[in-house]
């Protein structure tokens, strides 16, 4: 995931009011949009105009409870939910390259999710010359800093992985849009994976890399490949969280690089760590 973290790399993920929108005073504060001079609570009779539906036809199971936290994850604590917003919120803008940041997760609720975000203001749906995309709002990119810390938090603290969280299309979705275009050379570059612990089809990709653009493909596109990795999935998988350095992965022939010599020299830069990776363990 590529977001401008700011603290998180020292492990100081800090929320104040300015950061969430927190809103003083007594009004019962549903949505929060973000302006020039502060956050502004929209009630329920507020309901922005053009936007159907109602508040609560967008939350799930009521807590009962006024206490803000409680509202929020009323909206929030659905399953996907959040992942969706991690999806949005690192540019996910179709719904196809919502469904490559979540492989697992069944067309039909991908949907019926992102109707509910739109109804509850986290999420505009856009239509242009018939192209579909889903942005944040305000109110959405106001989870960024949330998002953010929860990453944080999940890597210092929940390190253990079992082999079913291990997944080789959403490793090649993170890979590829964490590549840096300027470290590029010019042309076309093309880098093939083979997860040598993966049966089947999900053992090969390829990332066919430019600097105006870069692809995941799950069939061999035909091009010359400059560089192949081979690896465990999970090898690869903890150089991508942080916790196996590309140095002592190569060292000790857990992942192996094959083809031009510049591009095997070029292979850790390509693809670096998640920002994720750089907070502290205890």
């Amino acid at each position: 995931m590529r977001f401008p973290l700011g603290s998180v790399e020292s492990g100081r993920v800090g929320l104040d009011s300015s950061t969430v929108g927190i809103v003083a005073g007594r009004a019962p504060v549903l949505d929060l949009y973000r302006t020039g001079t502060g956050s502004v609570p929209v009630r329920s009779r507020d309901w922005p105009a053009g936007r159907s539906g109602t508040y609560r036809e967008a939350m799930g199971a009521p807590y009962h409870q006024f206490c803000p936290v409680a509202k929020a994850m009323e909206l929030l604590d659905e399953r996907w939910t959040m992942l969706i917003m991690r999806e949005l919120l690192t540019g996910s803008r179709r719904f196809n390259q919502l469904r490559r940041g979540l492989p697992t997760m069944s067309p039909t609720l991908l949907s019926k999710r992102m109707q509910q975000l739109v109804r509850a203001g986290l999420v505009e749906r856009t239509v242009d010359a018939g192209v579909v995309e889903y942005v944040p709002t305000a109110a959405g990119q106001e989870l960024r800093p949330i998002v953010e810390a929860i990453g944080a938090w999940g890597i210092r603290w929940i390190g253990e992985l079992g082999d079913e969280d291990l997944d080789p299309k959403l490793l090649l979705w993170d890979l590829h849009r964490n590549v840096d275009p300027d470290l590029l050379p010019d042309g076309r570059t093309v880098v093939a994976f083979t997860f040598s612990d993966v049966p089947g089809k999900a053992r090969h990709w390829w990332l066919v890399m430019t600097a105006d653009d870069i692809d995941v493909c799950d069939f061999n596109p035909g091009y010359d490949v400059a560089v192949e990795v081979t690896a465990d999935l999970r090898r690869m998988v903890e150089i991508w969280r942080g916790d196996l350095a590309w140095t002592d992965a190569l060292r000790s022939g857990a992942v192996q690089l094959s083809g031009d010599p510049g591009s095997r020299r070029s292979v850790p830069a390509w693809f670096a760590p998640s920002r994720f990776a750089a907070v502290p363990r205890p």
